[in-house]
């Protein structure tokens, strides 16, 4: 059976929206400081160690989320973006057909989790790149997404390599993505770290894989650097493909040995989870690259936090029609079988229909 986890946005939550969670605890800290005075023969500097007290809950929601044939259903669209959604079926983006949307998309039997950052706008200084805010505030956003039930958080950062990327970019991407991750499991979340490599661009798949290796490598600098918890983590990176307006198209199997070969170089063990965006693929090319990366044992558990490579077919099947609604369920249950499937290395792509081959990538997308 598919088993997949729920990530949704949601700037101020309506305690309806979800299960009723535990009272909220206050992370405990542990210091040890050293100084002159009773360590004379220590090091001059202070050594400071933290320790939260959801360490071991952290711990266990990541590897409820990474376990066997599960993945993440990527719900977390802004409002504007889920607007796209609708406006492809012809339906007015109102808070009734968002609501409709996804109250047919899940109903039960989910962990859930929240998008915390607050978008992306240009970075001053650079090559017309973007960085990520929403930092201020974090901490008590989060603590009170705890409470309402939520135990893991996401937060998305984006980098181009048609401009650059520059290295302003790649370290304040990184910098961010530490601080939300750390700021996120003092208050019992784990943190969905999204570093994504957008697919526009004409380059081939040894710039991608040059590229990422030199962002996975800043981002985990700074996850370290900010004592964020590896074990409390899950990675959601971009798969390491051509650019999306290359002539030369990579196979599964190059998909797979390139983005295996750069996560052994760059993912510590420890992690537990590699939760792959689709990053505009179509539902199928997607499906078929998860499961090539899974034909042999990965020291990670190798699944999917997909969007539109989940939700395309159901969405079309739907059409905003009430009538439709089962149908459209089962859609959804088709990708997600086959995403579980894919998992476990046991995909074969028989009986997939034409509309579920069709890329989406869209040139200058906004989430």
């Amino acid at each position: 059976m598919a088993s997949t986890s729920l990530l949704k946005s949601s700037p101020v939550l309506d305690k309806s929206e979800w299960v009723k969670g535990q009272s909220i605890r206050q992370p405990s800290v542990s210091i040890l400081r050293c100084n002159s005075s009773t360590a004379a023969a220590a090091a001059p500097s202070a050594l400071s160690i933290r320790a939260s007290s959801y360490a071991d809950e952290l711990v266990k929601t990541a590897k409820t989320v990474a376990s066997p044939g599960r993945g993440i259903l990527a719900m977390d669209e802004s409002n504007a973006t889920c607007g796209k959604r609708l406006a492809s079926i012809g339906l007015e983006n109102t808070e009734a057909n968002r609501q409709a949307y996804r109250t047919l998309l899940v109903s039960q039997g989910i962990v859930p989790g929240i998008k915390v950052d607050k978008g992306l706008v240009p970075l001053a200084g650079s090559n017309d790149e973007s960085w990520c805010q929403g930092l201020d505030g974090l901490a008590s956003r989060s603590a009170a997404y705890y409470e309402q039930g939520a135990r893991f958080a996401k937060w998305r950062t984006v980098v181009s390599i048609p401009n650059g990327p520059s290295a302003l970019a790649v370290k304040e991407a990184a910098w961010g993505l530490a601080r939300y991750a750390a700021i996120s499991q003092d208050n019992g979340l784990v943190p969905i770290v999204e570093p994504e490599i957008l697919l526009d661009g004409e380059h081939g798949i040894d710039r991608t894989f040059e590229v990422a290796q030199k962002v996975w490598a800043e981002v985990f600098f700074y996850l370290a650097e900010n004592n964020v918890m590896f074990e409390g983590i899950l990675l959601k990176p971009s798969m390491v493909t051509p650019g999306a307006e290359c002539p030369v198209r990579a196979t599964p199997q190059q998909v797979a040995e390139y983005t295996l070969s750069l996560l052994k170089r760059r993912i510590p063990p420890s992690v537990p989870g590699i939760m792959f965006l689709s990053g505009g693929q179509s539902e199928v090319e997607a499906t078929l690259n998860l499961n090539a990366m899974n034909q042999a044992p990965n020291p990670w558990h190798v699944s999917f936090s997909y969007a539109r490579a989940l939700q395309n077919t159901c969405l079309k099947t739907w059409g905003g029609a009430a009538e439709n609604v089962e149908a459209a369920q089962q859609a959804l249950l088709t990708r997600a079988k086959a995403n579980s499937l894919a998992q476990l290395g046991k995909y074969t792509g028989e009986g997939e229909s034409d509309e579920a081959k069709e890329g989406m990538f869209v040139k200058g997308y906004v989430y």
